[in-house]
């Protein structure tokens, strides 16, 4: 799964998962992306920066996981603004589940390579290894050599399994 943030026609920000980049990019196309605030369909792709938050050493907390692009073996549920507006209907505890089994999806369908993040996505992206989903930790700097190698990562949220 891949994070964008997307901008409508009225300047509204907001964030769409998609199954990969190709599935965004049809999408998009399509007209089926509706901004989260208003519903205008005039949607496109907001230029981004890594957003990854430093925690001790240096290293991503546990909260913000960057995850490689391939797909999934299994399909995981694509968070759509619509899905994530019915679920904050539904209140923080349905947003919450849903963001659950966005972890529960990557956990299952993805291999955890801890603070080795960047370097086995680089290995990825050139072919140095089988092409495959990745999870773990990376610093700012890292993050921003991978985006000016054009190696695609997005950040997730990383909430916990259950509460304390």
């Amino acid at each position: 799964m891949i994070l964008y943030e997307m901008k409508c026609g009225q300047g509204h920000t907001f964030d769409v998962w998609f199954r990969n980049a190709d599935a965004c990019d049809q999408q998009l196309a399509a007209g089926e992306v509706a901004c989260a605030v208003c519903g205008d369909h005039q949607v496109g792709k907001a230029p981004m920066a890594p957003r990854i938050a430093k925690g001790r050493g240096g290293r991503a907390e546990e909260g913000n996981a960057p995850v490689s692009v391939p797909a999934p073996q299994q399909p995981a549920p694509e968070v759509t603004p619509a899905v994530m507006a019915e679920a904050a209907a539904q209140g923080p505890a349905a947003v919450l589940s849903l963001l659950r089994e966005v972890r529960r999806q990557v956990e299952a369908n993805a291999t955890h390579v801890g603070d080795r993040f960047a370097e086995e996505a680089r290995k990825i992206h050139y072919g140095e290894t089988e092409a495959k989903p990745i999870y773990g930790q990376t610093t700012d700097e890292e993050a921003a050599e991978l985006e000016d190698e054009g190696v695609t990562f997005a950040r997730i949220p990383w909430v916990p399994k259950h509460d304390s």
